[in-house]
């Protein structure tokens, strides 16, 4: 045999060879505990091993409202600055998409300074909607609404895949869908309460303080008036949905600048709401979780029980004691996605950049699981939009096992009767031919394996195309062969120029395939995007095993020209 072909038989010799070792933990099924040196296995998707599926909506309207809000605060704080007194005014949400916020400026002489100097700041984020008197009302800006709309959706992914990262889910799937909507896929999902849970979890963070000024009989009276009124929270309601109408069927009776949040008491087995605890606090928070640095779980000593500790920013630091400082005596609400977890009383100013969160009631092992999950993510970072839970589906692991048995079933019977068609009609030379398609879908899983795509069930349908191109490839050779044994060349020869005259073929075959195949990768989403990986892996390694491999395996047969007749 001529130097060449020697060295294409050791390569092929050396990537079957890693082939087999990188599929032999799937194929054999070893344990992370085995000693064999490789423990990575083909990751199955959803389809395969069961799991959670869910699509979540985005709420832009309550961003809308949260940034209108906040940005009232920070020009009224601006203006203080400046030496500028004033109010925050009324939030006018008749508009969900475009709320307004006024701003009462208490010298009519220092209207025009104010009206100057918010422009100079907050040109962007803000836009000037009307003008009465000492009353400037403000919306959002148009282009700025635009960004959130553009960023939401892309954060909000990138939140969530931090969560999953810590979670320990292998291989998730998180894609947009549309502007508002994110799809996610999370194999192997065991727990899947707590799953939702962190998914969902928005983890804004804000301390707002308590107005003690208002008895828990007023606001019970105004709870009462609420309910009468057709506001009140049933079983399947979005809380925060129900908070937002509460507060703006209140408006009237409530302090300028307050709102009604609450403590909710769920049951830990049916996670039920048992009881709400209203408050009274600071509609825009004093400090929120954007200054916050790290957040783990830490032990009482006293009680023996978790609690999440937080460390700020410096610059949240600094602003914490100031907060602390200015407001001792007063009660300091801790407020999570609108729930109160404590509101404890301001002792002395605190220094140092450090609170903590402390949990409710339960067993010390539901509480330290509630504590991690939190302090999760805290750390991960609060997802910048409320997500809303518009359709879930459990897989079950049986319903993945089986289909995994008859998709193996499928491929014995499949392969076994191409392997019978082409060595019945192409004799030996069918023989190799099959040789090839088995070393094909070897490479192919071993692609899987290094490159950690995710098999699904279209997957394996791209797999078992693979084979059907790999078919086609070979006999698209072999009737070239045939061809050329007609006109009375030798066999040597005759294989020579077939495998020369078909290459072209092959590969314009298998490229207009890739094409498509690119297509749906880029704009398909889910299964289709997992059909659309190994359908492009398998069209690699058909070209290179339909015409390469079969090409060595060939001239090993034929030798160089000594053979007078082959089987095909």
């Amino acid at each position: 045999m001529a130097k060449g072909w020697l060295y294409r038989f050791s390569f092929l010799i050396v990537l079957v060879i890693g082939a087999c070792i990188a599929v032999a933990p799937t194929i054999l099924n070893l344990s992370e505990k085995s000693a064999f040196p490789v423990k990575r296995k083909i990751n199955l998707g959803l389809d395969l091993q069961g799991g959670l599926y869910m699509v979540l909506g985005i709420d832009f309207n309550k961003v809308y409202r949260d940034e209108m809000v906040g940005y009232a605060r920070k020009a009224q704080s601006t203006l203080k600055d400046i030496g500028i007194e004033s109010t925050i005014g009324d939030l006018n949400t008749s508009d969900v998409k475009d709320p307004k916020h006024s701003i009462v400026i208490t010298k009519e002489t220092d209207v025009d300074a104010a009206r100057a100097k918010l422009r100079e700041f907050y040109n962007y984020p803000l836009r000037l909607t009307g003008e009465e008197g000492k009353v400037l009302t403000y919306g959002l800006g148009r282009d700025f609404i635009r960004e959130i709309e553009e960023t939401a959706l892309s954060k909000s992914i990138e939140v969530i895949r931090n969560r999953i990262d810590e979670f320990g889910v292998t291989e998730p799937e998180i894609v947009s869908q549309g502007a508002d909507r994110i799809v996610v896929q999370l194999p192997g999902v065991k727990d899947i309460s707590r799953a939702k849970g962190l998914i969902g979890k928005t983890a804004k963070l804000e301390f707002k303080f308590v107005n003690d000024d208002v008895s828990p009989a007023v606001l019970n009276e105004w709870l009462e008036k609420a309910k009468k009124g057709g506001i009140e929270f049933n079983k399947g309601d979005q809380f925060s949905a129900y908070n937002a109408k509460l507060n703006e069927f209140l408006k009237a009776d409530l302090p300028k600048g307050f709102e009604i949040a609450f403590t909710k008491t769920t049951n830990k087995l049916t996670n039920e709401l048992t009881n709400l605890e209203p408050y009274l606090v600071d509609s825009a928070a004093s400090l929120t979780g954007e200054e916050l640095q790290e957040a783990i779980v830490r032990i009482d000593q006293e009680q023996n029980r978790p609690y999440v500790g937080l460390e700020f920013k410096p610059t949240g630091a600094k602003v914490f004691e100031q907060i602390t400082g200015a407001n001792i005596g007063k009660r300091l609400a801790i407020v999570l996605d609108g729930n109160v977890y404590s509101a404890p009383v301001i002792q002395g100013r605190i220094a140092g950049g450090s609170a903590q969160i402390t949990l409710g009631a339960g067993d010390y092992n539901t509480v330290m699981t509630e504590a991690r999950d939190l302090a999760l993510v805290l750390r991960a970072g609060a997802l910048p939009v409320e997500l809303i839970f518009e359709e879930q589906r459990i897989v079950g692991p049986s319903l993945g096992a089986d289909a995994i048995d008859k998709a193996q079933m499928a491929s014995i019977v499949g392969s076994l009767l191409v392997f019978a068609f082409v060595i019945i009609y192409y004799k030996f030379s069918g023989i190799i031919a099959a040789v090839t398609i088995v070393i094909n879908v070897l490479f192919t899983l071993a692609c899987l394996i290094g490159l950690e795509a995710t098999l699904s069930l279209p997957g394996i349908a791209g797999i078992a195309l693979t084979v059907g191109m790999a078919v086609d490839g070979n006999i698209i050779i072999y009737e070239r062969i045939r061809e050329e044994l007609r006109t009375g060349v030798t066999p040597y020869e005759a294989v020579r120029t077939g495998f020369d005259k078909a290459f072209w073929t092959i590969l314009d075959a298998n490229l207009t395939t890739a094409l498509a195949g690119l297509c749906l990768l880029n704009f398909g989403t889910g299964p289709v995007r997992g059909f659309a990986v190994t359908l492009l892996i398998g069209i690699a390694t058909t070209v290179y095993t339909a015409y390469f491999v079969n090409k060595v395996l060939f001239e090993m047969y034929v030798g160089q020209g000594h053979r007078k007749t082959i089987s095909i």
